[in-house]
């Protein structure tokens, strides 16, 4: 089930539950309340909030994860659930056991995904140069030994956003609004690894520290919040604002095609890790992926930033 993501933004917010609901107060006054049940994730974007303790546990027994991020809107902190899931010790088991034969197989069909992804993006939004990423995509190989990846990133972020752009998770601008959308989806898809009983900090190809399975997993969803942010530069906007922070947290509900149908994002990133638990199982380097490159529907932008 897809849950909301809940963002708070401005600083000196106390976070605590009554009665199966997420209370938001500042100076001991409420200002809203969320049911817990309809929260997938609560993204802390501020200073000098705090929580209660009752509120961390009711979240992390729905599934619901808690990320904080910094002054760059990147993710920081990350609290995911450890309630047991009914396959956990197997799953992670296998994950553990599994060789690096296919570690790079599965790395290889993520790779191809994004970067055909990354094509379709570009043609969504009419920029020359689309074409060749599919071709670049059929040369990855197991392990991506070529690291396709890089080279498709060289020729698409100019494509994308124009030939001084450069990918900065420290700059502001397009690379702000890229950070926070990107915090976005890592949440939802650590929520989905979770979910699924596998273990997060065990990856099949990044190394960080926290959450590299993730961090693997998210990459053939980022064109997803490339084209969002893409859209939003088009029409002016520069910097995070609320109302681009609405924007790009729409990313998770964002309708794919799938074999089963119109399909929302978070879900397709679910069945993505529930096939990687499988893959782990069975040996085999099968994951389930969107049929459609692009999302169905795209929300509507924010007002442009020149008529704000």
């Amino acid at each position: 089930m897809l849950g909301r993501i809940i963002e708070i933004a401005e600083d000196g917010r106390h976070l605590a539950v009554d009665r199966g609901f997420m209370t938001v107060s500042t100076d001991g006054a409420e200002l809203g309340r969320v049911p817990l049940d309809d929260i997938g994730a609560v993204i802390v974007n501020a200073h000098g909030c705090t929580y209660s303790n009752n509120l961390i546990v009711r979240l992390a027994e729905r599934g619901a994860g808690v990320v904080v991020c910094g002054a760059n809107h990147s993710p920081v902190a990350w609290l995911w659930p450890v309630v047991a899931h009914h396959a956990q010790r197997s799953r992670i088991e296998s994950q553990i056991v599994a060789g690096k034969p296919l570690a790079k197989r599965l790395w290889q069909r993520v790779v191809q995904q994004k970067i055909r992804l990354q094509g379709a993006t570009l043609a969504a939004l009419g920029r020359d140069g689309a074409g060749g990423f599919d071709l670049m995509a059929r040369r990855v190989g197991s392990g991506d030994p070529e690291n396709m990846e890089a080279q498709a990133a060289r020729r698409y972020w100019p494509l994308l956003f124009g030939a001084d752009f450069r990918r900065d998770r420290e700059a502001p601008g397009a690379n702000s609004m890229l950070n926070y959308g990107y915090a976005v989806l890592r949440s939802a898809t650590a929520r989905a690894v979770c979910g699924a009983g596998l273990h997060p900090a065990i990856g099949i190809s990044h190394k960080s520290e926290d959450l590299p399975l993730a961090d693997d997993l998210m990459e053939p969803f980022r064109p997803m919040v490339d084209l969002l942010v893409a859209r939003a530069a088009d029409m002016g906007h520069e910097s995070v604002t609320k109302e681009i922070k609405r924007y790009l947290a729409s990313v998770a509900a964002l309708d794919l095609q799938t074999e089963r149908g119109r399909t929302p994002l978070y879900t397709c990133v679910e069945r993505l890790a529930q096939s990687l638990a499988a893959a782990f199982a069975s040996g085999k380097p099968d994951l389930e992926f969107p049929l459609a490159p692009l999302p169905l529907d795209l929300p509507a932008l924010p007002a442009s930033a020149d008529d704000s």
